[in-house]
């Protein structure tokens, strides 16, 4: 099956029916290595023509993407599809969809270097607020006017005035954001999602280690969303148990939100109690109260229990973590950052009035964390695109900067990918008071770079 070139995107068009056989039929080994050959932005999937598709079907495919990504570093994924389709590789792949989603070939098209500064106006909407702001920075960064809808409501109204917008794009995914985690932060409580029986599963299902990661980073509030559990049972009550333990080392809080115990024992509510976790009726109970989410450490972090030394490993991808970040700054900012200093020492903020920061973690071949301070002024101006005005409303400033760094963590995650360096990620810790920060790494040596953004000092920290 040959692509077909055009404005610097390759596109595959098989039809029919995508199972494992079929799919195999179309795609050959020399299909492949043409395809990772191809000098071209982007390598896309079309699915207008095919019929049925599963997921053995869409498997041949991946290792099409997996081969091109080590080999051009071009985009990959699928284009051309409807709404069915589109539902259907979401669950299909669920956090395993490191590939684009482009629902027309013209929406792909905004997005290659063919269609750069040309101004169009474009009305951008996802049910998943970290790709609405990717795809909102990848526009603005390509020389478009994108504006964002923040709620299906929104994007309902604003689409129906078609004459104020060139192009509207929806049900689209940037697959550089790559795996998510299971779980969202708000007012930097991590909140997880617990369901149905809580037995000894719970453990295999519960990712240990990026709930360690987010303690690393300086989180320090975790709530278990608990409204659909129908019961536990021992295995379960000794997990949780045990998890709340290794938090106190951490000075870090557990709560359950919405949990019953008509169908479980009064005697496990008095154990986890005993062991530290908090119980609450309703989410809001905690999200909308400040001084408690203060009291429960949302808004503080103390000192890890055990500082880890920054290793070579680490210190070789070091440039990978400059890259992102400082693209990433300067096309938000459009202004060019110049490197005043790199050093090994302590985290050093010389002057903390006006400063506000963000940590993000990974883990996998390699760990640690980067840490991002900034002026009021950076982040204002770099999260102005995602609030789409300028405002000095601070919740607003941290929120929309919690996802800016979420796409910088993205991007790296990316580059270390192209090199075969696995990482994931957690989401980002944001700090209003930089004095929190210095308490989560108290201790720690890593690399600080400074940075000057039209003058303002912009700090980079790589630790563990």
């Amino acid at each position: 099956m040959k692509a077909v070139i055009k404005n610097g995107i390759a596109v595959f068009s098989p039809q029919g029916f995508l199972d494992g056989n079929s799919s195999s039929a179309f795609m050959s080994i020399e299909d492949i290595d043409a395809a990772a050959n191809l000098k071209a932005d982007m390598i896309l999937v079309s699915l207008k023509k095919v019929v049925f598709f599963n997921r053995n079907g869409l498997d041949v495919f991946m290792k099409l993407f997996m081969k091109i990504r080590k080999k051009s570093h071009a985009t990959v994924g699928f284009c051309d599809y409807d709404a069915k389709k589109y539902d259907a590789i979401k669950r299909f792949y669920q956090n395993e969809l490191n590939f684009s989603l482009f629902k027309t070939l013209d929406i792909a098209n905004l997005f290659s270097s063919s269609f750069k500064n040309l101004n169009k106006n474009i009305l951008v909407y996802s049910s998943d607020k970290s790709q609405r702001s990717a795809i909102a920075i990848e526009l603005h960064d390509g020389g478009h006017n994108p504006i964002i809808a923040q709620s299906l409501e929104e994007f309902n109204i604003k689409k129906e005035k078609k004459d104020a917008y060139d192009y509207i794009v929806d049900s689209t995914f940037l697959g550089q954001m790559g795996e998510k985690v299971a779980t969202r932060v708000t007012g930097n409580a991590v909140i997880y999602t617990v369901s149905s029986f809580l037995d000894v599963e719970i453990g295999n299902m519960f990712n240990i280690e990026y709930h360690n990661n987010s303690l690393n980073v300086g989180f320090r509030l975790f709530i278990f969303d608990a409204y659909k559990v129908i019961s536990m049972n021992v295995h379960a009550l000794n997990f949780f148990s045990k998890l709340a333990s290794s938090a106190a080392e951490y000075n870090a809080t557990i709560c359950f939100v919405g949990m019953k115990f008509d169908k479980t024992p009064q005697v496990f509510k008095d154990t986890m109690e005993d062991a530290g976790i908090l119980f609450y009726t309703q989410m809001d109970d905690i999200l909308q109260n400040k001084e408690l989410l203060k009291e429960l450490g949302a808004s503080s972090a103390s000192n890890v229990k055990s500082k880890r030394v920054l290793n070579k490993e680490t210190i070789l991808e070091l440039p990978k973590f400059i890259d992102a970040t400082v693209v990433t700054l300067e096309m938000m900012t459009n202004a060019k950052a110049t490197k005043e200093a790199a050093n090994v020492h302590n985290l050093i903020i010389e002057d903390k009035s006006g400063k506000i920061a963000s940590s993000i973690g990974y883990f996998g071949d390699i760990d640690g964390m980067v840490i991002l301070v900034f002026p009021s002024a950076i982040a204002k101006k770099a999260c102005e695109l995602l609030i789409g005005e300028d405002t000095d409303d601070m919740e607003l400033i941290l929120d929309s900067l919690a996802e800016l760094v979420n796409i910088v963590g993205g991007k790296i995650k990316t580059l270390l990918a192209d090199e075969g360096v696995s990482v994931n990620i957690t989401l980002p810790r944001t700090y209003q008071d930089v004095d929190s920060l210095l308490q989560v790494v108290e201790n720690r040596r890593g690399v600080q770079v400074d940075l000057l953004f039209n003058n303002d000092k912009f700090l980079f920290f790589l630790t563990r």
